[in-house]
């Protein structure tokens, strides 16, 4: 049970933009906004265990610094003294981050990721790491380390994973911008089940240092709850690292949000996951969208993707390889320490052979070129971002669902980490029992202010979906148990 908190701060609710107005004008001091998201990241810690380590000390004294910046004229970047948080699965120097895990050790003193130091090189000021699966390995959030992390909306449902904490804390309020990460639908599946903006973005545009485990799937972007916030952090984060081999030569150019008209514009309607069906509440949620869609005068076609049948062994034999060496890197004493369900995946990807391991490699080149010839014949494919609504705590699968894996109930997700187009998560409404729904939009590779921009022509549509000051929010309590 949840006793009830005062309302939502108001600074707790204002996105980046207003904010940085406020900074701008001398209305608000980025000291203020950060003390009161840092009393708002408590409570909703208390609450729905969100956090792994919140920083009052280093964030109140990089607010204290963009507060000079403000006063004379020098601030950074659009996002200069806004509070963020690192997921725990990415370097932030003077932090804690120890991947969820009780067998890691502390690498505090190891510099920031690339993504976390451009953060800061725009003024962002991190105010904590925020609660993984150990290794970021499922599509919900627990661990042996943390604990069990819980839905904003309903405490008794999931927040969904891997980035489970990171989306608590926007849809609570905890923070403003929030670093994800993506290898199988991490961003998208934790913003479908909160309400938030989760963008996987193309990838190699924000580099990745040092590299994941699980390989070319994983993916850095941004969890915020407006578009334009997720696109100003997500401009912030990127750029070309010569420590990430994997990215292209040149940096991507900045996302810059404009209004798509949809008419005549071509979406693809994915509609049928790789695994299972779709919860009537979702379906009937995008048919919403899609009909206003074809009202504003784009041309609907319903798709199936390439090689659709066979994408979840294509993408099993990259995700449980890639367990498989993480599990390879930990010490065979501590393996009794470790989430049995991330053992028992590593376990699948070592009896995979090499040559099964480069099959795969194979499918999913041929996989990835019909993908972008797919989004050469579209402008966008659209489809829900989860099938399901969140379930309940404390299992890895909804109950009685049958399935063995968080790929199988996710897998309108997994796939776009394959063919590494940028994917956007977007509120979609809400169930009858008040849980929230996502709608995913992708375009082409290299097209994140496309998909940016379709999105936040999305959120003009559809205003009282997303998490802005005075619309709807969910009410956080504190935790009796």
């Amino acid at each position: 049970m949840l006793a009830g908190i005062s309302n939502i701060n108001e600074i707790c609710q204002w996105t980046a933009k207003e904010l940085t107005n406020a900074f701008a004008a001398g209305e608000l001091s980025p000291v203020d906004a950060v003390a009161a998201v840092l009393e708002r990241a408590e409570d909703v810690h208390a609450a729905l265990n969100a956090f792994t380590v919140i920083d009052h000390d280093g964030a109140l004294a990089a607010a204290r610094a963009s507060e000079k910046r403000w006063r004379t004229g020098t601030a950074l970047s659009p996002i200069d003294g806004v509070p963020t948080t690192i997921k725990d699965i990415v370097q932030c120097q003077g932090l804690d981050v120890r991947y969820g895990s009780t067998t890691t050790s502390d690498i505090s003193g190891q510099p920031d990721a690339p993504s976390v130091r451009n953060l800061r090189g725009a003024g962002a000021v991190i105010i904590g790491l925020t609660i993984t699966p150990e290794f970021g390995w499922k599509a919900v959030t627990d661990n042996r380390k943390d604990g069990i992390a819980r839905n904003p909306w309903d405490a008794s449902k999931t927040p969904g994973g891997s980035s489970g904490g990171a989306a608590i804390a926007a849809a609570a309020g905890a923070g403003v911008l929030h670093l994800g990460t993506d290898g199988g639908g991490s961003i998208r599946i934790p913003a479908s089940f909160t309400g938030v903006v989760g963008h996987k973005p193309s990838f190699g545009r924000v580099p990745a240092y040092p590299a994941s485990s699980f390989g070319t799937v994983a993916h850095i972007g941004p969890m915020a709850r407006t578009v334009e916030d997720a696109a100003a952090m997500l401009n912030a984060m990127s750029g070309r690292d010569l420590r990430d081999w994997a990215q292209p030569p040149k940096a991507f150019p900045d996302v810059s949000l404009h209004h798509v008209n949809w008419s005549e514009k071509r979406v693809g309607y994915w509609k049928t996951p790789c695994v299972g069906g779709v919860d009537q509440s979702v379906t009937e949620a995008v048919d919403v969208v899609l009909r206003d869609l074809e009202l504003a005068g784009a041309r609907i076609a319903e798709i199936r993707l390439p090689e659709q049948d066979a994408l979840l062994e294509i993408f099993f034999r990259h995700w449980y390889v890639g367990a498989a060496n993480r599990l390879s890197s930990i010490n065979p004493g501590d393996h009794d320490m470790l989430d049995p369900g991330f053992v028992h995946a590593a376990r699948i990807g070592q009896r995979y052979t090499a040559v099964e391991r480069m099959q795969a490699e194979t499918r999913r080149a041929q996989f990835g070129a019909q993908m972008d010839a797919l989004l050469d014949q579209f402008d966008y494919v659209v489809s829900p971002s989860v099938p399901i609504p969140a379930f309940d705590i404390g299992y890895d699968v909804p109950k009685d669902s049958g399935f063995e894996s968080s790929f199988e109930w996710s897998s309108f997700s997994f796939p776009i980490n394959l063919s590494q187009q940028p994917a956007c998560s977007v509120p979609c409404g809400f169930t009858a029992d008040a849980l929230p729904i996502g709608l995913q939009i992708i375009g082409a590779r290299g097209d994140d202010e496309a998909v940016l921009s379709a999105a936040l022509t999305y959120q003009q549509m559809y205003p009282e979906r997303f998490l802005t000051p005075g619309g709807k929010w969910p009410a956080i309590g504190r935790r009796e148990d």
